[in-house]
C-alpha cells in the first residue's frame, strides 16, 4: 500500500483512517490461507473439512498434501473442494495421486471436474487414481471410474480420453485397493512419497484408512470409519498428523456409530497410535454442535495436540529432530 511522503487529504492512492480501518479488518477476517501456497517443506492443506450436508463455511471432504511449495497429493474429491483447490493455486500438471477413502459422493462427486480441469493445463505423465474395491452395494474404484468418463456409457463420456491416454488426454492409471483386507499395503511410492492403505469399517461402504510417508513424516487419514479396525491403529502408530473424521457426537445412535467412530473412540485411537497431532474434520451439524463436549472426552484419553479442521487451513510438519 503506498502513501506519499508528506501528509494530506485522502487520494485515490491513500485511503482515509476509516477506510484503512476497514481494511485491516477485513483483512483479519479473512482466512490466511486464502490465495497462498502452504508454508513449509512438508503440509498439509484442509480443501474441505465438512460433510455431506451443505454448509457456507465448509466444502465436503477434501485435502491437499504440499511437498517443497507443490501439491502432490490430493485425498478425496467432495464437494466444494475443486474450487478449494482453485483458491489454494494448487495446479493439476503437479499432483503425483489421487486418492479416494471411499465413494460416497461427499468424498468424490468432483473427480470429473479435477479431470475436466486438467484438460487445459500442461500435465503429460499419467496420473495414478487410487480407492477402494467394491462390493454388491458399491462398485470399485475401476467400475466407478468407467460409469463416469468411461467411452460409451459414461456420464461424462467426452472425457474417455482420459482412461487409455489417447485423444491428447492423460492416461488415468486405476488402483484398487482391497476394501476387505485388514493387512496394510503399499499402493504407491513415487520420488516424494509413499501410500499405504488399509480397509476400514464404514458400515456396508467399502471404506480405505490412509497412511502417507513423506520425508521421514508420517500424515494419517481415517476416511470415515467407525475405528473397529485394529490394524488400522498399528499402521497410523507415531503418525505426526492423523485426519480424523469426526462426524457424530458421543449418544450418536447404533446406525450413525456402526458408521462413524464416536469421540471417545477416536480419543482412544490417537492415544494407543500415540499420534503427535490430531486433526478433526468431516464436521457435521450433530458433531458441530456437540463440539466442545466432543473435545473433553477425547483429552480423557488422548493428551497429544488436538485441533479442529477449517477450509483452507495449513498443518506444517516439521521436520524430526535428527
Amino acid at each position: 500500500m503506498h502513501f506519499d511522503r508528506h501528509p494530506g487529504p485522502p487520494s485515490a492512492h491513500q485511503p482515509g483512517p476509516l477506510l484503512a480501518c476497514f481494511l485491516l479488518t477485513l483483512a483479519a477476517l479473512l482466512p490466511a490461507a486464502v490465495g497462498a501456497v502452504c508454508p513449509g517443506p512438508v503440509s498439509l492443506q484442509v480443501l474441505g473439512s465438512g460433510g455431506p450436508i451443505a454448509n457456507s463455511s465448509r466444502a465436503s471432504s477434501g485435502y491437499l498434501l504440499w511437498v517443497n511449495d507443490k501439491a502432490r497429493l490430493l485425498v478425496d474429491a467432495g464437494g466444494g473442494t475443486f474450487a478449494r483447490f482453485g483458491n489454494a493455486q494448487a495446479h493439476m500438471e503437479d499432483l503425483e495421486a489421487i486418492v479416494l477413502t471411499h465413494l460416497h459422493a461427499d468424498h468424490a462427486v468432483e473427480l470429473p471436474a479435477y479431470l475436466k480441469s486438467a484438460w487445459f493445463g500442461e500435465r503429460k505423465e499419467a496420473l495414478p487414481l487410487i480407492g477402494p474395491s467394491g462390493n454388491l452395494e458399491f462398485p470399485g474404484l475401476t467400475e466407478f471410474v468407467q460409469q463416469l468418463i468411461g467411452p460409451g456409457q459414461g456420464a461424462f463420456r467426452y472425457l474417455s480420453g482420459y482412461m487409455a491416454g489417447t485423444s491428447g488426454y492423460f492416461k488415468t492409471t486405476l488402483y484398487e485397493s482391497d476394501a476387505d483386507s485388514r493387512k496394510p499395503e503399499t499402493v504407491l511410492t513415487t520420488a516424494n512419497m509413499t501410500l499405504t492403505t488399509v480397509g476400514v469399517t464404514h458400515g456396508s461402504v467399502p471404506a480405505l484408512g490412509l497412511l502417507v510417508e513423506v520425508d521421514g513424516r508420517r500424515i494419517a487419514f481415517s476416511g470415515d470409519q467407525n475405528g473397529d479396525n485394529p490394524q488400522f491403529g498399528k499402521m497410523v502408530a507415531d503418525a505426526d498428523l492423523l485426519v480424523m473424521d469426526h462426524a457424530v457426537p458421543e449418544d450418536a445412535d447404533k446406525t450413525a456409530a456402526s458408521l462413524h467412530a464416536r469421540p471417545d473412540e477416536i480419543g482412544k485411537l490417537a492415544a494407543q497410535a500415540k499420534v503427535k497431532h490430531l486433526l478433526l474434520s468431516h464436521i457435521m451439524p450433530r458433531s458441530e454442535a456437540a463440539l466442545t463436549d466432543s473435545q473433553k472426552t477425547i483429552k480423557e484419553a488422548y493428551t497429544g495436540k488436538l485441533s479442529v479442521a477449517e477450509d483452507l487451513l495449513c498443518v506444517d510438519l516439521p521436520a524430526k529432530d535428527r
